[in-house]
């Protein structure tokens, strides 16, 4: 039952992400509706990876989250960094495995708040999710966070 939890919940983040990719070619073009090279020049280009305070500070200002809802987030971004650095340290027990699977959900709340009213952010954020993960993961660039 926990794998079908584990597969759904990257179904939807696949979804989410391919919702908030809105102008990004799904797949091939069809025969004789547009070539190669008319397609490719229409695609945006990919935004840049935000830098954690630059998102910190856009989430800040973003009216897409309410207060309360910003408060929440923040003791769970809190919380996850807490997992992290106790990772790093050697003296958690979660698994690497455990930490992505915390971390997607986090970020699959703050884009389902962000998608319908802020959603250049969510574009943003879904872009620099991987920059983030890295970050987060190698303890050198982990231990410039605190």
């Amino acid at each position: 039952m926990e794998r079908l939890s584990h597969l759904a919940i990257g179904l939807v983040g696949t979804a989410l992400g391919a919702t908030l990719l809105v102008g990004f070619p799904a797949g091939p073009c069809l025969a004789g509706t547009a070539s190669p090279a008319a397609t490719t020049s229409r695609v945006p280009a990919a935004p840049a990876p935000l830098d954690l305070t630059s998102l910190e500070k856009r989430l800040r200002q973003s009216k897409a989250i309410g207060v309360f809802t910003k408060l929440a987030l923040k003791n769970q971004v809190d919380d996850l960094l807490d997992e992290f650095r106790a990772f790093h340290d050697g003296k958690g027990d979660a698994t690497i495995a455990e930490l992505r699977e915390s971390y997607d959900l986090l970020l699959l709340k703050v884009l389902s708040l962000l998608q319908d009213k802020d959603a250049k952010l969510a574009r943003d954020l879904v872009a620099s999710r991987e920059a983030i993960w890295s970050v987060l993961v190698d303890p050198a660039k982990f231990s410039t966070l605190q």
